[in-house]
């Protein structure tokens, strides 16, 4: 699609996303659930801390108000929060603004379907010819038919409610720490763990339009590793920007990502017989240390592309209960329909609870293979995929690293790059690898010249 990839319409504020775009994707979707055609009129919209988020929940607004429906408004809120509330509140469609773990120049735009499930693409496609057409093919609501803006924050408050009833066992007496990258779950986790008896300790908690994820939360977590063991912590959350993943770590620092949490969400759910399905969902990119630890606890696995919108996909068409990526998007099916960092942090301190023990022990038959990842921009995706020396070059590396290691080498989906990734059994290891299969690329001149 031209506008909307796995994770809904992002680009760059006003620049290759503009308050245009918006304006017109509230008016599609404004007219499209109306009470004259498909829906109730019912539109919910939350957004994350960026300066530019304001901008665009104005010209959501506006176009959903402008077309007969209406507009309410959650504010600042996670993006599972309005996947929850959709679904819960008998709302036509979920919006949420938000560039997730980008900078705060970037922002995006993503839709919820009713049942709290990402825009299916047929929708999509079709709300991209409206957006490239004339923006008078929609007729503008007249009279009383013209659509009004609510103020619907007390939506936030059933999401905490919800989180705190999804948890089975007292926090009281753990010392936690929450990074909340200065992004949506910065009125929302604090509260959530605070009344599960927890002593919580926040830091990147103070947005201001600029700091989303600027050396905060769950892609700069050498902050969260210092404030854990500087504060005698047993345990520490980060979230990203609009808190649909998590990463922690444990009491001496070290990092727990989200194949480590889909292993030990594994082993807790099986012990308590909420894994029937005895399989757990992941995408390629996941750790071969992970899958022999999964077969030692006789748990199955499948795999999947990269995208958390193909994990759901995977575990909604087979019923599986689990499912999640390394960046730590991990879907528990039971509770969420979508990745959900808060939920995520709340499972892993009940696994640890029932367990009596702390986060690194839980770990401690885990074994993660050392990943190198190399990305090449080149000339052509597919030609330098089909090349002949490229691909002896990769038989070469994967023959050498035998049953103890691991090679992948893909396509971007959005960039010309190819992504190679090599696990094995030491750093060193694996960086020679990939740099191997990097450097027959360049020999074949498929690479771009800087």
């Amino acid at each position: 699609m031209k506008y909307f990839g796995t994770d809904g319409f992002r680009g760059e504020a006003n620049k290759n996303l503009d308050v245009y775009h918006a304006f017109k994707i509230g008016r599609y979707i404004g007219d499209y659930f109306s009470p004259k055609k498909h829906g109730h009129g019912k539109i919910i919209i939350g957004k994350d801390t960026r300066r530019s988020s304001y901008m665009y929940e104005s010209a959501l607004a506006a176009g959903i108000t402008s077309s007969g429906s209406n507009a309410h408004l959650l504010h600042v809120t996670p993006t599972p929060s309005v996947s929850y509330i959709t679904k819960t509140e008998d709302f036509d469609l979920g919006v949420m603004i938000t560039a997730s773990h980008n900078p705060f120049t970037d922002n995006g735009i993503k839709l919820i379907n009713s049942e709290g499930e990402k825009m299916g693409d047929d929708f999509l496609e079709d709300l991209e010819k409206y957006i490239d057409s004339d923006i008078r093919d929609i007729d503008l609501a007249v009279d009383e038919n013209i659509g009004r803006t609510v103020d619907f924050v007390g939506g936030r408050n059933r999401y905490i409610a919800y989180l705190i009833r999804t948890v089975t066992k007292s926090f009281e007496g753990f010392k936690v720490g929450l990074d909340c990258a200065n992004g949506a779950s910065f009125t929302i986790a604090k509260p959530v763990y605070d009344a599960l008896g927890a002593d919580t300790f926040v830091i990147n908690a103070d947005p201001n339009g600029f700091n989303i994820n600027k050396d905060a939360g769950s892609t700069h977590i050498e902050g969260l590793q210092k404030f854990v063991v500087d504060n005698k912590l047993d345990i520490g959350f980060a979230f990203d920007g609009d808190a649909d993943r998590c990463i922690a770590v444990d009491h001496k620092g070290n990092i727990v990502d989200g194949d480590a949490i889909m292993y030990l969400s594994a082993k807790y759910m099986k012990k308590m017989g909420a894994l029937p399905s005895n399989t757990v969902v992941t995408t390629v990119m996941s750790n071969m240390g992970l899958y022999k630890a999964l077969d030692e606890l006789g748990i199955n696995y499948v795999q999947t592309p990269v995208g958390d919108k193909y994990v759901h996909a995977k575990m909604d068409e087979e019923g599986y209960e689990l499912g999640g990526e390394q960046s730590g998007h991990i879907i528990y099916k039971k509770f969420a329909n979508t990745g959900d960092g808060i939920l995520t942090s709340l499972k892993i301190m009940e696994a640890m609870i029932e367990d009596k023990t702390d986060l690194n022990s839980l770990l401690r038959d885990l074994k993660i293979y050392p990943q190198e990842l190399v990305n090449i921009r080149v000339k052509d995706k597919n030609y330098t995929l089909e090349n002949k020396k490229v691909n002896d070059t990769i038989g070469q590396v994967e023959e050498a690293l035998g049953d103890s290691g691991r090679v992948l080498v893909r396509p971007s989906g959005t960039e010309p790059l190819i992504r190679i990734m090599v696990e094995a059994e030491t750093s060193e290891l694996a960086s020679k690898s990939a740099e191997q299969i990097a450097a027959t690329i360049k020999e074949e001149n498929l690479a771009e010249e800087n």
